[in-house]
């Protein structure tokens, strides 16, 4: 008698306690109300599509667990210097600029890092084969495909719009003849060569008569800058960016070889979804 009481307790325990707090649960790992509300949060998604995030996210963890994958603190911190050299930074640069231009916090970045290389020693432990290099014809056709992400101009005409409060800007970009408080704007000129290129990059992919996405501006506030003109556009030579392109080909590769390795573990996985927020 006393060993099912406390076999009852026990499971009452187990089950009862936790489901509260846990949204999902992956081999019997769990996923909590929590870290769904935070995707929720951090990509704009819904319930639905936050919980299929934190999924394959935890599906992966699982399998580079279970295939004895690591990633070393010398290992990140490689990546992130070659990353702060290809951007012709120094390390404390990249890291301010990250903080600044996309609001990622040293932590938070170390920890995308940390998943990147992650998901390449992945696809390289599920890859059956060696990836082949890009033909020089895939090279042409995903330059031709992405000409705008290889054009720069001399320098962004813009508006940047600052405030306090995120609720007060997103309401002004909504609305950008409307008088809204605690908004401030200056026109600039900024030149292409001038700025590091994380926020280059940022600015670039705007286009012309839109605003860019709500931005942290590193003095505890928000930004946005409206594109009013881009001045003497240039497009790169393809020859130059021959290996920039083929890293890229073979980046989207990966990813696809890794989506198809993930979609059917999911279909096979024991996934009980229990509630979303």
């Amino acid at each position: 008698m006393r060993s099912l009481t406390l076999s009852v307790v026990l499971s009452t325990f187990l089950w009862s306690a936790p489901i509260g707090g846990v949204s999902v649960l992956v081999k019997n790992t769990p996923i909590t109300l929590y870290e769904v509300q935070q995707e929720m949060k951090q990509s704009g998604t819904n319930a639905t599509q936050s919980a299929d995030t934190l999924i394959r996210k935890k599906l992966e963890q699982l399998e580079a667990t279970e295939k004895k994958i690591t990633v070393t603190s010398t290992e990140i911190n490689e990546e992130l210097a070659r990353m702060a050299a290809q951007n012709n930074l120094s390390l404390e640069q990249f890291l301010n600029a990250m903080q600044t231009v996309r609001g990622l916090s040293e932590k938070d970045l170390r920890a995308k890092v940390e998943e990147t290389i992650k998901g390449q020693k992945l696809y390289s432990a599920i890859a059956f084969s060696k990836m082949a290099q890009p033909s020089a014809e895939e090279e042409n056709e995903y330059y031709q495909l992405h000409l705008d992400e290889f054009s720069r101009p001399e320098s962004f005409a813009v508006t940047t719009y600052t405030s306090k409060s995120k609720e007060a800007l997103a309401m002004q970009i909504s609305d950008p003849m409307r008088h809204v408080e605690n908004i401030q704007m200056k026109e600039e000129n900024i030149p292409f060569g001038k700025i590091n290129p994380q926020l280059a990059q940022i600015l670039n992919k705007i286009p012309e008569g839109s605003f860019s996405a709500i931005l942290p501006n590193g003095q505890n506030g928000f930004m946005s800058f409206y594109m009013r003109d881009k001045v003497n556009v240039v497009t790169e030579n393809i020859e130059t960016l021959r290996p920039q392109i083929a890293n890229a080909i073979l980046g989207e590769k990966r990813n696809q070889v890794l989506n198809d390795y993930f979609t059917r573990l999911r279909l096979s996985a024991d996934i009980k979804v229990l509630r979303l927020p």
